[in-house]
């Protein structure tokens, strides 16, 4: 699947949005990528995890045993990839503010976990993740993500395999353009900040 093929899913399903956005950073951006509407379609969701599990290089690939993927914009794509590499496939979840495994969720010593989100901007919640990953006994071989918005620049110290890399300008709250302080952000993702 290539770049356009990516964002014309994206564009399909009205996850593509443009405006004022406050992103999970806390960043600014006049662009927002909506992933829980992308993959609202199971078979459009089945096609990008299919794509970026192909994007993985079969020789790590064949070594992943499960995939974890951070609640809640990991867990349709994680789910996904998991069907898509044919291993289990979990989350975590912060009900405390750290992630933890919870619902019976556990890794088996020396899992070779594939942790997944739907986007990437910094790569906070990402290191999170893998940071709760590795505590439980996971070995965190790789990580994936259907959009790369650091523009290239994160880095998770595993080998990351986004499908695509989107490169949104993004503001802090002193750097506005004059066109986004003249609206109110809004802040369309799950997370309240």
């Amino acid at each position: 699947m290539q770049d356009d093929d990516v964002l014309a899913e994206f564009r399909a399903s009205k996850a593509l949005l443009e405006g004022h956005f406050l992103l999970s950073s806390g960043r600014h951006s006049a662009h927002y990528l909506q992933c829980a509407r992308v993959l609202m379609d199971p078979l459009r969701a089945a096609r990008l995890a299919s794509a970026l599990a192909a994007s993985i290089p079969r020789e790590l690939r064949k070594d992943i045993t499960k995939v974890v993927a951070p609640a809640m914009g990991g867990v349709i794509i994680g789910h996904e990839m998991g069907r898509a590499l044919g291993v289990d496939a979990m989350f975590v979840e912060r009900p405390t503010g750290t992630f933890e495994f919870r619902r019976g969720f556990a890794l088996e010593p020396g899992d070779k976990v594939l942790m997944v989100e739907d986007v990437v901007t910094t790569g906070l919640s990402s290191r999170e993740a893998i940071r709760c990953i590795q505590e439980a006994g996971g070995e965190v071989v790789a990580a994936a993500a259907l959009v790369d918005r650091s523009a290239g620049t994160v880095d998770l110290g595993v080998p990351f395999f986004p499908l695509i890399a989107i490169n949104f300008p993004t503001y802090s709250p002193g750097e506005l353009p004059p066109e986004l302080a003249a609206s109110e952000a809004v802040k369309p993702g799950s997370r309240a900040r």
